[in-house]
């Protein structure tokens, strides 16, 4: 009887301890499942399509949405402190790597992160004078990521193309936005040079931007919108505006042609996006931020809109359609 009992006892605890060890891998194996926070700074079409392919390029790597990785997005609508509170959330929660789509998302998360988990980031365009990394080169710390730094001259070669007799040249930005206002003083030094009577315009919230449209239009003969992303979210009031008065808007990215502006050279939002989401699918397989080297994407494509140059009536050169057709956008 006793044996019995012996045996008995010896086969549920053999029981109790296939079934703790099995408990503990699938609870192990959750765990591994790391988590990718996504902070964007505002919905709209280019940060809209630099988090898809920021998910693409996970998935590239081999880090799918709910199978092998647990991505958590969370947009902020251009408030700083939702942007504030959710990089927080982040760090509370201890997520494995975090994304920042525009400058002040990357900038909330690098400040959570306090030099702990890694930063990537999505097409900021100064990484180093947004205070994010020490260099380009070498990074130094927890942040790495992808610069879509916009190709300046190609768009004021263009401008040249279109309006050849424009001589004043408008620029508009949003003074709370690190990005823009970088990308305007660059354009701003280079349209100098090259002869243009430059006048600079900002804005501090999108619900300003009626009213500077309205007097810059009034004050130039073509205008440069720069990848900034107030400016991206009030492209229609700004072409609304400037449209009535036919004076043509070239803006820096493809998204800011559909909505409106007459024609750009664009870096690939979409193809940004995936390259930040490489980088970060081998960052969590072990690759040090600290030492992958910030990954400019400059080139471009021809991005035209037909619909806007019959606004305008501008008759768009042929070898301008041409390349836009072959290698480009066209939207009608």
């Amino acid at each position: 009887m006793n044996k019995r009992l012996m045996s008995v006892i010896s086969i549920i605890v053999v029981f109790l301890a296939i079934a703790f060890v099995t408990t503990n891998r699938t609870q192990k194996n959750k765990q591994q499942v790391p988590t990718v926070g996504i902070l964007q700074l505002v919905t709209h079409p280019a940060l809209d399509q630099i988090n898809k392919g920021v998910v693409a390029g996970l998935k590239s790597e081999g880090f799918v949405n709910g199978k092998t990785v647990k991505i958590d997005y969370q947009n902020a609508q251009a408030d700083q402190s939702n942007l504030k509170t959710m990089a927080e959330k982040f760090a509370n929660e201890n997520a494995d790597i975090t994304v920042g789509i525009a400058t002040p998302a990357a900038q909330s998360l690098a400040k959570s992160a306090n030099g702990q988990n890694p930063v990537i980031l999505a097409g900021i365009t100064d990484p180093v004078g947004g205070g994010l990394v020490k260099s380009n080169n070498r990074p130094g710390g927890n942040i790495t990521g992808t610069s879509g730094e916009s190709p300046l001259a190609s768009h004021l070669n263009l401008i040249k193309r279109v309006v050849p007799n424009a001589k004043k040249l408008g620029i508009i930005y949003t003074s709370s936005d690190h990005g823009g206002e970088y990308n305007a003083k660059k354009m701003q030094a280079l349209a100098q040079k090259a002869g243009y009577d430059v006048h600079m315009y900002t804005i501090s919230t999108t619900n300003d931007m009626q009213q500077i449209a309205e007097t810059m239009a009034n004050q130039v003969d073509a205008v440069y919108a720069p990848q900034d992303n107030g400016v991206a979210s009030a492209m229609k009031t700004l072409v609304g505006v400037t449209n009535k008065e036919k004076v043509p808007v070239f803006p820096a990215v493809n998204t800011m042609v559909k909505d409106g502006g007459l024609a750009t050279v664009s870096v690939n939002q979409f193809e940004l996006g995936k390259a930040s989401g490489i980088m970060a699918g081998r960052v969590l397989k072990g690759k040090n931020p600290a030492t992958y080297p910030i990954k400019f994407i400059t080139k471009g494509d021809m991005t035209i809109n037909t619909s806007t140059a019959k606004t305008l009536g501008i008759t768009l050169p042929d070898d301008i359609v041409r390349e836009a057709e072959n290698k480009g956008e066209i939207y009608k």
